[in-house]
This record gives C-alpha cells, structure tokens and sequence, in this order.
C-alpha cells in the first residue's frame, strides 16, 4: 500500500503511512463550513502537526490528542500551551529544525502569518508561524501553513514531491502569488488548499491550474478527496 493522503476540507490533511502510522495536519472539524466529517467521524490517530495556532488550523488539535493519546508536534509555544492545557505527549520545533519520527523525518519551514494562540485566554502564549516539510516513504510532501509568499522558498526547490498550498488570498497568498510559489518551489504536484471556506477567501481552483501552467501538475480536491503517493 502506498502512503495515502486525504483532504479534509481546509487545511487539513491526514496521512496514512506505509507501515499504518496516522498523521494529521491542521485539524479543524468543529465549526468549520467544509469539513468532510465531525470529529468524531475521524478514524483514531497518532500525531497531530499544527503549523500556527489559529481556530481554523488549531481548533481541534488539543481534544484530538487528549482523545488518541496522540503526540501533538508544533513550535516550541504552541507545544507548551497543550501541555499545560494537559495533553500528555508533546514535541516541540522550531523554525529551520528537522526531526526523524518514527515515520520519517519532518522539518519545520517558515511562514509569513500571524501569532494567536486559538484558546489562550491569557493573551500570553503567540507562536512562530511554519510549514512542515515531511519526508516519507520515499515521498517529500510540504505543508505550508498559512503563508505570504517569499523568495527563501527556492531554498526548497528539488525537495519537495508534493506542495500544499493557500490560494485563498486576503489572510494568505492569493492564485498569483501561489503560482509564483510553485515555480520557486517546483513541486511535481501542486494541490490547493485554505480557499472556499468563507466568502473572504473565494477562489476559482481553476484559475489558478491555468496560471501554474506547465510548471507543475495541479491536482484540485473535493473535501473527503483521497490521494496516493508513491508507490507501495
């Protein structure tokens, strides 16, 4: 069996490994307009990875740990809210830093976003914003959050397989930018991903495949979509 990639609607993706290991992405069920499935709906799973700590990629990410028994991985800030809000089993990162899990090796990337913690009623906690660069099964898949463009994602070029990226625009890159990421990036696949949510982030996919071009294939999802990647 191959590795196996859903999307959930959003940002949220989860993954099944080769050897049955689940990971998900950013997950955000309750509340959101396009999930899916609830949480409850959602098959059990073993680490959850929040590239920032807005609702709508944070919002879920405590009770589904504190429900698996899930590790929960983040930056440093982030890692340290849920573990005072009690879930068990944390590991921290930071921006630039890489670690080999169980799974495969995971590397934080940067972002261009903003800090909130969703929950924090302290107004204490903020968190570095990032993008996850996993390396699986022989595949390199990059999550990037919630970003701006910048010009460092060349630095990414030749490493990544598949690209996760915003296309939504206002609180993230918009098509334009997305495509000029893509041919920073040079991805062999492309899928789109944090549009059509909200009317604030109203995006044809379409325009965006016409604008990547020949730059990489754009593989447009419905949520509840499930991709291969690799081979077995």
């Amino acid at each position: 069996m191959p590795t196996i990639l859903t999307w959930h609607g959003h940002s949220t993706f989860s993954i099944e490994t080769v050897a049955g290991d689940r990971l998900i992405v950013d997950p955000w069920f309750t509340g959101s307009p396009v999930a899916d499935r609830t949480l409850a709906e959602l098959a059990p799973v073993d680490w959850v990875f929040c590239t920032h700590g807005h609702q709508d990629h944070f919002g879920d990410a405590i009770p589904l740990a504190k429900r698996d028994g899930a590790t929960l991985v983040s930056s440093y800030e982030i890692a340290m809210f849920a573990s005072a809000q009690g879930v068990e089993r944390v590991h921290a990162m930071g921006v630039g830093g890489s670690w080999a899990f169980p799974f495969g090796r995971v590397k934080m990337i940067p972002a261009i976003h903003g800090g909130q913690v969703y929950g924090d009623t302290t107004g204490q906690w903020t968190c570095t914003p990032g993008g996850f660069l996993f390396h699986l099964d022989g595949v390199s898949l990059y999550h990037a959050g919630d970003t701006a463009l910048f010009s460092d994602l060349s630095l990414l070029a030749g490493q990544v397989d598949v690209a996760l990226l915003p296309i939504g625009d206002n609180f993230t890159m918009g098509p334009e930018d997305a495509a000029r990421a893509v041919a920073l990036l040079r991805p062999k696949i492309v899928i789109p991903m944090h549009y059509n949510t909200f009317d604030l982030i109203r995006q044809d996919p379409e325009h965006f495949r016409a604008l990547v071009g020949d730059l990489a294939t754009v593989d447009v999802l419905e949520p509840g979509s499930v991709r291969s990647l690799g081979s077995s």
